[in-house]
Parts: structure tokens; C-alpha cells; sequence
């Protein structure tokens, strides 16, 4: 603001008029207002409660859905043991492929915004305390006399520790790690194309598409390296999460909805692909192959759901526990559930269903100790160690 003399103009004191004028061409603007900060992600516990019906899901497969080590702990085939049941059961194996559409919708939104650092001591930090108690509990629970089970040789369990026995060719301790190894080439796409330069709309866009492309061209090259790379079978899942992601944040967006789409239509083809076997005599059982598109359907539409905000009404609080207590229970619930389903059920007599239950309960109590005395203590300090820039 400036006094001119020809302000004065039309007044009877002679009083200086104070007048605003517009300021000159090239007088620089004041600089913009600071920007609001960033909305939190709110957090979504009715996907907290997804995890934990996915692991069971795949609880249910191990327990009673196949044959293998569960019917020595069993005494016979769990098809004796489940008649009504056991068909059911076996569809949930497919609690993995739901498992795997969560996962790229939580670590697009996780990683949406975070430097590599902090996203790597993340996920660090996320999956090795619980993964390492796991790998020690049933190492030292197969070594008892008592367990009929072959432990694995302790060279082999030092190297399970890595997360990396599955490409090594090592004898897994963990049954479900195979699930891990596609998790973390997982991460590292995510975290190389995404992550390290930036996250934005359009640059996940174009990773989901590249990776699409490329799944489908490995799988027609069928070239190992490239099948290890780029998990064709794998893939339209974790894509699909990424996509359901994007439409969280703007449900409009034609884009996001392609790619899920798209995702689910090759997902349904690789798990028809992988899990349909015509029925034979010597099957254990078998999955139709409209039983096993409707299982992967409802896991896409159950996330697509969540993203929507259709599910914001399952906001209880013992959601979050249920969240907390899926990864633990996932990892220890199929070899520690052979032991305890064999004393329960042979040992002590009790009936086929009440050893399903009590299994299940007892496995949930192991999770919920290796979450409280292990993951709540360790997560943490390893992620702030992880978590120091270097000096």
C-alpha cells in the first residue's frame, strides 16, 4: 500500500486517503500459502479381518482339505474324518491367491509416499521377527522324541533364516514360506519401480501394465530366470490388489478398474490352471472349476468392497488384533498343527470336529504370544535400527 498526493482529491480535511493499487508487472507475488499436511491413511480394520479369514481359509485347507502329513496326525485321510466337510476344505488353499490381492493393495498404500529406507525397515521389520521365532519353534519342536516328524538338519534351518531357501533348494522348515519368497520379489519390483522413484498415479499405472505384459511374455518364453522374475502365476494378483488400491483412492478412475479387471480375469486362469484336477480314483479330492473362479471372485470383490468403503461400518477395534495375530498364526498353524491335532485326536481321543476347533484356538494362542512377546518387542527396535540413515 502507498500515500499519493492525489489521494487527497475530493476531501473537506485535507486527511491523507490510504488506497490500495494493484502492484506493478514485475513486483514478485508473495509466495503460496504452506500446503495442508498429508491425510493419514485411516486405517482399515475390515481388511484386518480379511487377513484373518484368509489364513484360515488356508488353515482349514491344511487341516482337513488334503492328505499328506495332516493324515498321519490324523490316523487316517481327513476325508474319513470330514465326510460333509472335506470338499469344502479343500478350496482353502485359495485363502493365498486372496492373500496376495491384500498384499498389493497394503503395499501400494504403504509404500505410497515413503523413501526406500523407510519402506524397506517396513517390511523388514514387519515379516522377520515372527518369521525367525517361527523357523525356532518348529525346528526345536520337530527335534523332540516325541514328534514323529523329520526335522530338518541344522545347516538347512540356519539357512531357512535367510528367506531365501526356497531359490537355494533347501529343505523348508515352514510348509507356507514358499508364499514368502513370492512376497518379497514382490517388494523388490514394487520397491525398484515405485518406491526408489517416486510413487505417483501415473507411474503405477504403468507398472501394473509393464508388469502384465511381461508376466504374459514370460510365460510364453518359458524361460526360468524370467518365471522367477516376474511370477506369471502370481502376478494378476498382487497387480489386482495395486488396482483395487488406486480405486480406493478415486473410484472413478477407468484406469484402476481396467487393471483389476484384467487381473482377475488371467488370476481365475492361472488358479483353474494350477488347482483343477479332473477327478480320478486316486485323487484325495478335488476343486470344480467354477468353485475355484467363484473363490477367487469373492476374494476380489471382498477387497473391491473395502476399497469402496462399503465395509467402513466393521470398524471394531478387535479387528486390529485379528489383523495382528494373522501373520504368526499363518506361519506356525500348519506344522505345530500337525503335533496338536495328533495329541488331541489320537492320543487323547477327542472327536474329529472339537480337534479341528481346538487346533485352530490353540494355534491363535500361539499367535497371539508370538505377537505380544515377540513381534511387539522386536518389530520396533529393528525397525528403528534399519530405519538410521548412515552417518
Amino acid at each position: 500500500m502507498i500515500d499519493t498526493p492525489e489521494d487527497t482529491r475530493g476531501t473537506s480535511t485535507g486527511a491523507m486517503v490510504r488506497t490500495v493499487l494493484p502492484p506493478a508487472a514485475d513486483t514478485p507475488l508473495p509466495p503460496d500459502p504452506p500446503k495442508p499436511p498429508k491425510r493419514r491413511e485411516t486405517r482399515l480394520r475390515a481388511l484386518d479381518g480379511l487377513r484373518l479369514v484368509a489364513a484360515l481359509m488356508v488353515a482349514a485347507y491344511h487341516y482337513g482339505g488334503r492328505d499328506g502329513e495332516v493324515a498321519q496326525a490324523w490316523g487316517t485321510s481327513p476325508k474319513h474324518q470330514f465326510p460333509m466337510l472335506h470338499l469344502l476344505f479343500a478350496y482353502g488353499c485359495l485363502g493365498v491367491q486372496v492373500f496376495f490381492v491384500i498384499s498389493g493393495f497394503v503395499i501400494c498404500m504403504s509404500g505410497w509416499g515413503r523413501p526406500l529406507r523407510s519402506f524397506f525397515a517396513s517390511r523388514a521389520s514387519r515379516l522377520l521377527p515372527a518369521y525367525w521365532a517361527a523357523i525356532i519353534l518348529v525346528t526345536a519342536v520337530f527335534a523332540l522324541p516325541v514328534v514323529t516328524y523329520k526335522a530338518v538338519s541344522p545347516s538347512d534351518a540356519l539357512v531357512n533364516l535367510t528367506m531365501l531357501q526356497q531359490p537355494l533348494g533347501v529343505d523348508r522348515v515352514l510348509g507356507v514360506c514358499w508364499t514368502l519368497w513370492a512376497e518379497i520379489r514382490f517388494y523388490a519390483l514394487f520397491a525398484l519401480c515405485i518406491v526408489l522413484p517416486g510413487a505417483n498415479r501415473r507411474r503405477v499405472i504403468l507398472f501394473c501394465a509393464g508388469w502384465t505384459l511381461a508376466a504374459a511374455i514370460a510365460q510364453g518364453a518359458k524361460q526360468p530366470l524370467l518365471d522367477i522374475v516376474l511370477m506369471p502365476e502370481y502376478a494378476p494378483f498382487f497387480i489386482g490388489g495395486v488396482g483395487l488400491y488406486l480405486v480406493h483412492r478415486d473410484r472413478r478412475d477407468a484406469y484402476a478398474w481396467g487393471i483389476v479387471a484384467v487381473s482377475w480375469l488371467i488370476g481365475q486362469h492361472y488358479a483353474v490352471q494350477r488347482l483343477w484336477h479332473a477327478p480320478s480314483v486316486h485323487a484325495f479330492s478335488y476343486r470344480s472349476s467354477y468353485g475355484i473362479v467363484l473363490v477367487v471372485t469373492l476374494g476380489f470383490l471382498a477387497v473391491a468392497a473395502i476399497a469402496l468403503g462399503w465395509l467402513s461400518w466393521a470398524n471394531w477395534r478387535w479387528l486390529t488384533v485379528a489383523g495382528a495375530l494373522t501373520y504368526p498364526f499363518y506361519l506356525v498353524h500348519e506344522h505345530l498343527g500337525w503335533v496338536v491335532i495328533k495329541a488331541l485326536h489320537r492320543d487323547l481321543g477327542i472327536p474329529s470336529y472339537g480337534t479341528f476347533l481346538l487346533t485352530v484356538a490353540a494355534m491363535l494362542l500361539l499367535a497371539w504370544l508370538l505377537n505380544r512377546y515377540v513381534e511387539e518387542r522386536l518389530t520396533p527396535k529393528l525397525r528403528t535400527a534399519l530405519s538410521k540413515p548412515r552417518l
